[in-house]
């Protein structure tokens, strides 16, 4: 047994060695074919960079995500993507690559205030987590849930159906229903991965198709010379990558099938191990055996965590200025909005846990702590995710996209929803961001269709193919927000929650680009979108029958 330990522990030092070999060859690789093609700055003092809107402008995200889905670690794979971002910027000049890395990226970041505001939300919600936790409320939920929600199928419908419940916005939506759904999953063995990709699944794929939501707020802000609202809703039956995932999602739920890696955790997990492998750092557990929490000790924190978040995001809105509803939702400051909501959210959580006496205020006071610390690695990570899209854009890959695109545009018109709903997902991944990827392809989609009455069903199917392949791309890549809060939410590894989730990406993926090519010639989303239905209704039937009979 000793000799046996100390051979698999020779392999993995030998398995590390190899991985950090192959990532030392990737760079080195990439200096060479820099050199090569005349990158590199004869004496490094030029601010501009030699790679500015060209493809090298996309290959730090690259990098970043290679080495993320090679080495399993996302901190280290992520610096050197920010590291390789910053040689390309300033032309391999050893002391402003530091001061850009510093400067440009990470410093930069968090002067933001946009992103400073959505860092407090993330510290706010894991402090009213810690509260619920140590006040019971959680394990009160858990012993509810457990009383009426019998199956493992019921538990997983539940996420779904909270998820899809909770449409305002994306980050609101991951972090809320891990924290509400992580004692259900936990006490039916449903793997954190599993659990993390459902709320992945419900949070983007249903925002995106809900005309009441920060993420259509958005898309009508890049929507110029048209009824950015009117287009949004007319675009929904064509978006079949946020269709079609619910519909998989759901399937796959009933129909009990589970395919790639995710079928492994999900085995574990009726084993009891949540994890697989990774950090349990957020397991869930029975804080003090806190019996005189209530289930209301749960629910009434979260619904006025919602109500004063959607309070907070109509009053950036300018709603109480006498703006309407709709016009204010529309252009309120999801940062800001969050930030307050969460903000009135804490202060009447603690108040209620004070007047039912189920925790004192020192123990209140404690939960800050603690909540910050649990949202550590949410926060890592999205500093460094970032940093690393700061890197991209001082490079120029939105200008190299919409170059490429604009290339392009003229021919191919009934395949350009299929070609759009591809190269958005290609931005999105390599970014890590959706909205960005909306800001470069919706304004080349209403140049192209927008002077062309004739062609007006075809730049919606186009508008739709633009908002589907930015969420596939950001469903899909580690460095995502997105995908990072869904991790948080059910404080599941990152890595084990992008490789798990991935595969049933590109399945939902695949069907859409072929609905996508046939929307492009019909034209109709009344026979495209029940034939991307059917398609993927087909292409669960299939699977179901190619599983290993153990997998069933």
């Amino acid at each position: 047994m000793g000799e046996q330990k100390k051979t698999t522990m020779r392999n993995k030092r030998e398995g590390r060695y190899g991985k950090v070999l192959c990532s030392v060859l990737f760079l080195s690789l990439l200096f060479l074919l820099a050199q090569q093609t005349g990158v590199l700055a004869s004496d490094g003092a030029e601010n501009t960079s030699n790679m500015y809107a060209t493809f090298w402008a996309l290959v730090p995200s690259i990098v970043a995500i290679t080495l993320a889905l090679i080495t399993k670690e996302v901190y280290s794979s992520l610096f050197v993507g920010i590291v390789v971002g910053a040689l390309f910027y300033t032309n391999f000049n050893p002391e402003q690559t530091v001061l850009h890395i510093l400067n440009g990226g990470i410093i930069s970041v968090l002067s933001d205030t946009y992103n400073v505001g959505i860092l407090i939300f993330l510290v706010i919600l894991g402090t009213m987590v810690s509260l619920m936790n140590k006040a019971g409320g959680s394990q009160a939920f858990g012993r509810w849930a457990q009383d009426h929600i019998k199956t493992k199928v019921g538990a997983q419908l539940a996420c779904v159906l909270l998820g899809v419940m909770i449409f305002i916005d994306d980050y609101f939506n991951c972090l809320t229903v891990g924290s509400v759904m992580r004692p259900v999953t936990d006490k039916h063995n449903i793997s954190r991965a599993k659990l993390a990709y459902l709320i992945d699944a419900t949070a983007a794929p249903v925002c995106i198709i809900a005309p009441i939501s920060s993420w259509a707020a958005a898309v009508s802000g890049f929507v110029e010379g048209e009824d950015g609202l009117a287009l949004f809703i007319k675009a929904i039956p064509y978006n079949f990558y946020a269709i079609l995932t619910l519909v998989m999602m759901v399937g796959m739920i009933v129909a009990k099938i589970e395919f790639g890696s995710m079928a492994k955790h999900e085995k574990n997990a009726q084993n009891g191990d949540l994890f697989t492998s990774g950090s349990r750092a957020g397991a869930y557990v029975t804080d003090a055996e806190q019996k005189k929490g209530k289930v209301i000790d749960l629910l009434i924190p979260i619904v006025c965590l919602i109500i004063c978040c959607v309070i907070g995001m109509i009053y950036t809105g300018g709603f109480f200025e006498g703006t309407d509803f709709v016009t204010a939702f529309s252009q309120s400051d999801a940062s800001v909005g969050l930030a307050l909501g969460s903000f009135f959210g804490l202060i009447i959580t603690i108040i209620l846990y004070l007047c039912r006496r189920v925790l004192s205020f020192k123990d209140c006071m404690a939960c800050l702590p603690e909540g910050f610390q649990a949202m550590v690695p949410a926060i890592l990570i999205l500093t460094f995710a970032w940093s690393l899209k700061a890197m991209t854009d001082g490079l120029g890959a939105k200008e190299f996209v919409a170059f490429q695109m604009k290339q392009v545009a003229g021919g191919f018109v009934n395949l350009l929803p299929a070609i759009i709903f591809l190269v958005g997902c290609f931005l999105a991944f390599a970014t890590g961001t959706s909205w960005g990827t909306f800001g470069i392809l919706i304004p080349i989609v209403v140049f192209v269709f927008g002077s062309d009455p004739a062609r007006h069903e075809l730049m919606i199917i186009s508008i739709s193919a633009c908002m589907a392949g930015a969420v596939c791309g950001d469903h899909c890549s580690p460095i995502s927000d997105t995908t990072i809060m869904a991790s948080a939410g059910a404080q599941s590894d990152h890595v084990n929650h992008v490789s798990t989730q991935l595969p049933y990406a590109i399945v939902a993926a695949g069907v859409s680009f072929v609905s996508y090519l046939i929307a492009g010639f019909v034209q109709s989303a009344w026979i495209a979108l029940p034939i991307a239905i059917m398609l993927m209704a087909g292409v669960l039937v299939l699977i179901k029958c190619v599983m290993p009979k153990e997998a069933k």
